[in-house]
């Protein structure tokens, strides 16, 4: 990708929605990003134009770093789509439903591979999501028939409101186990089983839903 939004444009950029959503201009459900600026700036690096990216309900930073104009993506989530942010002309598709990206995204990449494409598929995942059987099938079956998908798992420590090495009874560094490994710095990305995946860890100034001003679900 090229001239990809700057960490402080993003920030700027989400620090507005949250305005816009404490002063009752957005009358639907946000999850805004913070904290994983950095990571998701050199994860995009390596993303072309005609790839797609595949994410969560927290989209915006992506929908960004993937070329959505910042005054098209404002429009759409005060218009109070922020939690189906799908945007077909540049590639990228969410969905709000846990695990729910993650067949699309298998999908996409099964046809890119029968079609002889040089394009690859980006799937953003949280680290409940990882954790799903979904993305387990999902991942063996990309793996063993070599499909063009890397998975990224952001994990933020939260299965929605909980804990998720509490909620799981998980011991160590990540739910997927052994990697990253003792040497892995938080924030940094780690790369993994053959670059097939990308990994970081962040805390967030946001809740979960919402910007903390307004009551939400």
């Amino acid at each position: 990708m090229k001239n990809l939004m700057t960490k402080e444009e993003l920030i700027s950029f989400e620090e507005d929605i949250a305005t816009c959503f404490n002063n009752k201009m957005i009358k639907a459900p946000v999850h805004l990003d913070n904290g994983n600026e950095e990571p998701l700036i050199e994860i995009f690096k390596e993303i072309n134009e005609e790839d797609f990216v595949c994410c969560t309900w927290r989209a915006h930073y992506k929908c960004l770093l993937k070329g959505v104009p910042p005054e098209r993506l404002k429009a759409d989530i005060l218009a109070g789509k922020s939690i189906t942010l799908c945007y077909k002309d540049y590639n990228i598709f969410s969905s709000a439903i846990v695990g729910g990206v993650i067949g699309i995204a298998l999908g996409i990449a099964l046809d890119i591979k029968r079609r002889g494409s040089s394009q690859k598929v980006w799937c953003f995942i949280g680290d409940m999501g990882s954790m799903t059987g979904a993305f387990h099938e999902a991942s063996t079956y990309a793996d063993n028939h070599e499909l063009p998908i890397v998975w990224i798992i952001e994990d933020n420590n939260k299965s929605v409101c909980t804990n998720t090495r509490n909620t799981w009874k998980i011991n160590g560094n990540h739910p997927l186990g052994p990697w990253p490994d003792d040497n892995y710095t938080k924030g940094e990305v780690f790369y993994g089983a053959g670059k097939r995946y990308r990994y970081y860890e962040y805390e967030s100034k946001y809740p979960h839903a919402g910007a903390g001003a307004r009551i939400q679900f």
